[in-house]
């Protein structure tokens, strides 16, 4: 209930003086979207932040060993 007023309050504001009613009904309904969706929405940022992360240490590890193999070769 509280997020529903505060959401209003705030979709009000951002929407500004000339559409009030507009911004605090998608004021009101941004708790409600954020509680369905944006379960999935974290579970998908999550996976794709762990997949770059996977990424970004294989490309480093990479180029950890060709930068080693290089200095092998020019010593």
């Amino acid at each position: 209930m509280l997020a529903k007023i505060l959401g209003a309050i705030a979709g009000e504001k951002i929407a500004g003086r000339n559409q009030k009613v507009t911004g605090a009904l998608v004021g009101a309904a941004i708790p409600v979207i954020a509680r369905r969706g944006l379960g999935p929405l974290g579970l998908a940022l999550a996976a794709g932040w762990g997949a770059k992360k996977l990424i970004d240490r294989s490309r480093g590890l990479k180029a950890a060993a060709s930068r080693q193999r290089n200095r092998r070769a020019a010593a």
